[in-house]
């Protein structure tokens, strides 16, 4: 299985659906729309010549100034033709909404979960989309290049001897 073959069949069946194509270092990245999403997973999972049914990793990104804003990324596998493929989807503001993979790959459900947790995108179709990480009352999404940080200040080698003498343990 090569990136070539992945690339025509896709272009074929998928032409209208797919926004940008990249090759990079060997793996084969697909940017889609949304309504592209789950149906190129579904016939990349079903179609046994690809067989791409293991879903190795989901997730959200936030690009803040760029639109759209946020972007999902799944990495699909075929571990019968060791092949993996990255699918792309673009979601933006004021509330970010992609398609679950959930219907297709049980294991997006916690990974899903936590892209809402972290970064507030919601998935349609998501069986139980509530949050993984974070208690229940917490407000905001803390991924978010926009949420503030905490008030916790950060330890760096200038501030340390402030930062300890206010701490109930003793700095090594």
């Amino acid at each position: 299985m090569d990136n070539q073959t992945v690339l025509t069949a896709l272009r074929e069946k998928f032409a209208g659906e797919i926004l940008a194509v990249n090759e990079f270092r060997g793996d084969l990245s697909l940017t889609l729309t949304p309504q592209g999403y789950v149906a190129v997973a579904r016939f990349l999972r079903d179609d046994p010549a690809f067989a791409y049914t293991f879903l190795e990793n989901l997730c959200g990104v936030d690009y803040l100034g760029r639109t759209p804003r946020f972007e999902v990324v799944a990495h699909l596998t075929s571990m019968r033709h060791r092949h993996r493929v990255c699918l792309k989807v673009g979601c933006d503001e004021p509330e970010p909404t992609v398609p679950s993979l959930t219907p297709l790959f049980p294991t997006a459900n916690y990974q899903e979960r936590e892209a809402f947790d972290l970064l507030g995108i919601r998935f349609e179709g998501h069986p139980s989309l509530t949050r993984i990480l974070l208690p229940d009352d917490w407000v905001g999404h803390p991924l978010r290049k926009d949420h503030p940080l905490g008030d916790e200040e950060v330890a760096f080698t200038f501030n340390q001897d402030r930062i300890y003498a206010h701490k109930p343990f003793v700095k090594e």
